[in-house]
């Protein structure tokens, strides 16, 4: 239990269970441990209901400190968090893609800002209360790596939303509670009567709270009445398609560019049923907030364009345009966690992967051509949402992951 004796580390309290019980492990393991609360936000009128969470949650961090007796702090992220997270959110729904906050939220301001600012502190590590698991592998090279594994609790597993960090930050995270399961971390925080021991799991935004999502992104971008265009499943055909299918002579990466597009549909490939407050509002796959009835199965959100503001919907989850059986990733806009593990340009490795929190792992194959990434896949994957990630895994190991191009 002696594992940590004297190496100092910042364990980002935000007044949740998980993360509670996590500077509670790390102070019985020996280390010197540092409570700290991130401010990143502070603007209430978003919010859903009258309360403040960032007030409770601060005192609550503030009375897990106290009763685990570890020094505690608040450090306010709040400019940092608005120009990486915040600012980055307005521009991608304006741009038409759907973002992933969470993951950024851990890149850019968990296991950067705060990583940092927990340097200055004279820590070795830092830890967070999330459900994932790090090991330690050497490969046939020689050459040693941290591995980002899923957490114990399956149903808790969050290392999709770690997806997007790099070896170096993982070498310097600690996740105390990634091999518990959620019911165990609650018993340890009432057998240690942690005032949050049966506190709810926190929604909405990363440090956010619950918002409704159409009145936050109204706080920047403005509503633009355009039309809602309904495509009846039997008129998809290739034709939908910017491009012809291309030979097998024109090889791989033409052919992956070819069955990555999405639809591009016009609005002359359907009729227009109402009308909407603007295309940037929308993410597809999106089945609440049309507001439009009278059909005999829901209408699900297929396309969006922001250009001619124009929201493209079909009826039923199992609506053709909802599908795709591949997807694109700019070179750019792909991160590694296990560098080793990188394709060539040219070559394909099998993998497992999931485009969204929560969603079951699939088996799939990526391929690295001259300037983009395509992961492919055997069964067709409904709601591929540009702008959000797609995680790659080897095992239950998660190897890096990449933005959706659209």
């Amino acid at each position: 239990m002696n594992e940590g004796l004297g190496r100092t580390v910042v364990v980002g309290l935000s007044g949740g269970v998980d993360s509670s019980v996590s500077g509670l492990l790390l102070k019985q393991a020996g280390y010197n441990v540092i409570g700290v609360f991130m401010r990143n936000w502070t603007d209430s009128s978003v919010l859903i209901g009258e309360d403040c969470p960032w007030i409770e949650d601060s005192n609550d961090a503030m009375l897990v400190a106290d009763k685990i007796g570890i020094p505690f702090q608040v450090l306010d992220l709040s400019n940092e968090y608005k120009k990486r997270i915040v600012d980055y959110m307005f521009a991608e729904y304006e741009a038409g893609r759907t973002p992933n906050p969470d993951v950024l939220c851990n890149r850019e301001i968990k296991f950067d800002v705060f990583l940092k600012a927990a340097k200055m502190l004279g820590a070795e590590f830092v830890a967070t209360g999330h459900y994932c698991r790090k090991g330690h592998v050497v490969n046939e090279k020689g050459e040693e790596f941290f591995t980002l594994l899923s957490g114990a609790d399956t149903n808790k597993d969050q290392s999709y939303f770690l997806c997007q960090i790099t070896q170096e930050q993982l070498s310097q995270i600690l996740f105390p509670i990634g091999h518990l399961q959620k019911s165990e971390v609650r018993e340890i925080a009432t057998q240690y009567e942690l005032v949050t021991a049966s506190k709810k799991d926190s929604q909405g935004l990363c440090f956010i709270g619950k918002v409704s999502l159409p009145d936050f992104l109204q706080q920047k971008l403005k509503t633009k009445e355009g039309n809602v265009v309904e495509i009846e499943a039997d008129s998809i055909v290739f034709s939908a398609f910017t491009s012809q299918i291309p030979s097998q002579e024109a090889g791989k990466e033409a052919y992956f560019k070819y069955i990555s597009s999405r639809w591009r549909f016009k609005p002359e490939d359907g009729k227009v049923i109402g009308k909407h407050i603007g295309a940037h509002f929308y993410t597809i796959g999106q089945r609440k907030g049309l507001n439009i009835g009278g059909k005999p199965l829901p209408l699900f959100v297929l396309a969006i364009d922001t250009e001619t503001n124009t929201v493209y919907v079909g009826q039923g989850e199992n609506h053709p345009g909802l599908y795709g059986n591949a997807l694109k990733i700019h070179a750019s806009e792909i991160s590694f966690i296990r560098t080793d593990l990188q394709p060539q340009v040219g070559q394909e490795i099998e993998l497992r992967a999931r485009i969204r929190y929560r969603q079951p792992l699939f088996d799939a194959k990526l391929f690295r051509g001259e300037s983009d990434y395509f992961l492919y896949f055997d069964t067709p994957k409904s709601a591929i949402a540009p702008g959000q990630f797609a995680a790659f895994y080897v095992g239950d190991e998660c190897i890096g992951s990449g933005t959706i191009a659209q």
